[in-house]
């Protein structure tokens, strides 16, 4: 039986048939709401949240007015990972959100030079050519060196060209990510998840 089963009978009494009906509905309408929110809210606020794609910074693997799945629950658990896409709020002005590539991890040196990207750290001291297969060709344009701090990310758009990222603005720290790209759910026919890619680090 309805935990509500005697509240509708005091409803029908009062309203009469028609009236207990509608005021009957009216509170169903309500349990299911309170219900779908209980469940929703948390979901969308601490773990989840979608994201449209903006521009062409993140072209070919990511296109304009795509629907994204961004996991906002993984980093309370762990640090980002080279290779994974992020959205985060852009630190010169918060209220924009943008997607990039982690491409340098805490306390490495990332050097942009002669079209390259160079990662330096304790297993490569003297640099490693990252090899990232997903620009397709795309050159990293650009004169850069930059040593990250225990809690700093540099990230980058995979159309190097037309990317306003961490050679621009600098490196992230954690209070800039919102999360990783988890699922593009639109358009269909692209829809998957994603995995972070292999390295030759």
């Amino acid at each position: 039986m309805s935990r509500f089963a005697g509240i509708e009978d005091k409803l029908y009494s009062r309203f009469g048939p028609v009236g207990g009906a509608v005021a009957s509905f009216v509170l169903e309408v309500i349990q299911i709401v309170l219900i779908s929110s209980a469940i929703i809210i948390p979901i969308r606020y601490f773990l989840i949240q979608p994201f449209y794609v903006k521009g062409a910074s993140m072209e070919p693997n990511f296109y304009d007015a795509e629907y994204l799945i961004i996991d906002e629950l993984s980093y309370r658990f762990r640090d980002p990972m080279r290779g994974e896409i992020v959205v985060f709020r852009y630190p010169r002005d918060p209220s924009q959100f943008f997607i990039k590539r982690v491409v340098a991890l805490p306390g490495e040196t990332v050097e942009v030079t002669d079209n390259h990207l160079i990662i330096y750290n304790e297993e490569h001291p003297n640099g490693m050519l990252l090899e990232e297969d997903y620009l397709g060709g795309e050159k990293t344009t650009g004169k850069e060196r930059v040593t990250l701090g225990e809690d700093e990310f540099f990230v980058m758009g995979d159309n190097r060209d037309s990317s306003l990222d961490s050679r621009s603005f600098g490196p992230l720290t954690r209070d800039h990510l919102v999360g990783r790209v988890w699922v593009r759910g639109l358009p269909i026919s692209r829809f998957t998840t994603f995995d972070v890619p292999s390295y030759n680090l």
